[in-house]
């Protein structure tokens, strides 16, 4: 096993990549997401009906394929960007779908009463989602959010296909050396347990503390 140690700041090296990947791209799925609810749930039919296409098309895509268009493609027709400012945007792209029906799902737990009494008081469609509704909505969407987070560091490793070097591209470049799969692979996927734990227990801390007593 000394060959792990000696290998060990590649392998580690990876792992920052992987956090960073799995931190930025699921910071602006959060973004995203939010929009896309907001359009889901919008009173304008035309609006709805963006945010419903953009849901259903990135749902039924495999995110694999879109890494690939967008790390291959985008330079064919002169898009140059760095490659894990791309994978960033692909993948929060892509989380973002689902994150948006995440948030809907919230939205739509909140009492319409909720949103009769804004508009009531004279608050418009957006003033009464930002400070009525999301607050509310949120509350009870924390352990979906943060099984989405762990789907997205899960996800991360998709982008070694395309050329990022994280923690899964790291450790096929350290066993492509030193030809020993299972401890070099068993390592790496503890990594990515130890990620998932700690999601799991950041969410299930905040799921006590902010839930909502019905």
């Amino acid at each position: 096993m000394s060959f792990l140690l000696d290998h060990l700041p590649e392998l580690w090296q990876g792992l920052i990549v992987t956090v960073q990947l799995t931190a930025a791209s699921f910071a602006g799925a959060a973004v995203l997401g939010l929009l896309v609810c907001a359009l889901r749930v919008s009173p304008v039919r035309v609006l709805r009906a963006l945010g419903t296409s953009y849901v259903e098309t990135l749902q039924n895509l495999p995110l694999l394929v879109l890494l690939v268009l967008a790390v291959f493609g985008l330079p064919e027709i002169g898009i140059q960007a760095d490659l894990l400012v791309t994978a960033i945007v692909v993948i929060a792209a892509y989380e973002a779908a689902y994150i948006a029906e995440a948030l809907r799902s919230g939205v739509n737990s909140v009492s319409k009463g909720q949103g009769e009494a804004a508009r009531a008081i004279g608050l418009t469609f957006g003033q009464s989602l930002r400070h009525v509704v999301l607050p509310q909505a949120l509350r009870t969407v924390v352990q979906p959010l943060g099984n989405i987070f762990i789907a997205t560091a899960m996800n991360t490793s998709l982008a070694a296909a395309v050329g990022v070097v994280d923690l899964t591209a790291a450790a096929n470049r350290v066993n492509l050396v030193e030809a020993q799969p299972i401890p070099i692979f068993v390592g790496a996927g503890l990594a990515y347990a130890l990620i998932s734990a700690a999601a799991g227990f950041v969410t299930g801390r905040l799921e006590r503390r902010l839930v909502v007593l019905r």
